[in-house]
């Protein structure tokens, strides 16, 4: 009788785990909705302004003068990662750690405790840590973003480079490394906006119209750029956001479902346990029935 005790016991903490798989399976459900609402909803504006920013330089090649397209030798990187503050999230984080690990000779900057926890245990160099919530606003990001900017005008890193978990869809996510700082070109970053927007070749016409910029280029560009940066950051964490939810529904429904295959597993045993302490009990009774 112990061992069926044991399997009713395990029955009951399995159902009891189930249960809780399965509420954080629907809360990360509805926060994985409104995450990628967001994600998605981003992408054309940032797309537009890449555009803008594009044809400025453009225009200007040779003219017009920023600290962000000057060319500088990138001695140290500064790379921005977008991790998450929690775990149960499946391969996600480790996918994304599995990049960072084989860069030796970098500044690390960190949005998420599971990077700065990860990298600092990794031995790497890590100038700072910042945390978002779920809510994602723009002032959480804009001040890592600006950090960041003001670290490269200053010199102490030479790129600005960002690691991340691009959302592909709810079961896809891609952790990519892209470089955002120093830029002469905008031609890569479209490509991927393009992309991620899902836009057919015969979409992508460009505009053979000269803009007219006002008040004049060099006072646009004066400020542009760091917008461009700080949304384009931005949108990545809201991507990454997207992901990290993303994973967690996947994760903890795989939990819930191998849960109750467990149940039913342990439910066989203890009803094939029942069954043979019955047989042994009839087999007494008939047995001392026979010696009196």
């Amino acid at each position: 009788m112990k061992g069926i005790r044991d399997i009713k016991r395990r029955i009951k903490s399995v159902k009891n785990t189930a249960q809780i798989t399965r509420a954080m399976q629907l809360v990360a459900a509805s926060k994985m909705k409104r995450a990628q609402d967001k994600a998605l909803a981003g992408r054309p504006y940032s797309l537009l302004l890449a555009e803008i920013l594009n044809a400025l330089i453009t225009q200007g090649k040779g003219r017009l003068k920023h600290p962000f397209m000057e060319e500088r030798t990138i001695a140290k990187r500064g790379i921005l990662v977008i991790a998450t503050d929690k775990g149960l999230c499946g391969p996600l984080n480790s996918n994304l750690f599995r990049q960072a690990i084989d860069i030796d000779d970098a500044a690390f900057i960190c949005i998420g405790k599971k990077s700065t926890q990860f990298l600092s245990r990794a031995g790497r160099n890590v100038i700072a840590d910042f945390s978002v919530s779920d809510h994602t606003n723009f002032n959480e990001v804009r001040v890592a973003v600006e950090f960041m900017i003001n670290a490269y005008l200053k010199g102490e890193i030479d790129s600005l480079e960002v690691l991340f978990s691009r959302f592909i869809n709810t079961l896809k996510q891609e952790p990519v490394i892209e470089q955002l700082l120093p830029f002469s070109s905008l031609d890569a970053t479209l490509e991927s906006l393009r992309k991620r927007l899902q836009m057919q070749e015969s979409e992508q016409l460009e505009d053979a119209r000269e803009m007219l910029f006002e008040p004049d280029p060099q006072a646009i560009l004066s400020e542009l750029p760091s917008l461009f940066i700080k949304q384009e950051i931005y949108q990545m964490v809201l991507e990454a956001k997207a992901s990290e939810h993303s994973a967690r529904m996947v994760a903890m429904k795989s939990a819930t479902d191998n849960a109750k295959s467990l149940v039913d597993d342990l439910t066989l045993q203890y009803n094939k346990a029942r069954q043979a302490a019955i047989t042994q009990e009839i087999l007494e009774i008939a047995a001392s029935t026979a010696a009196n």
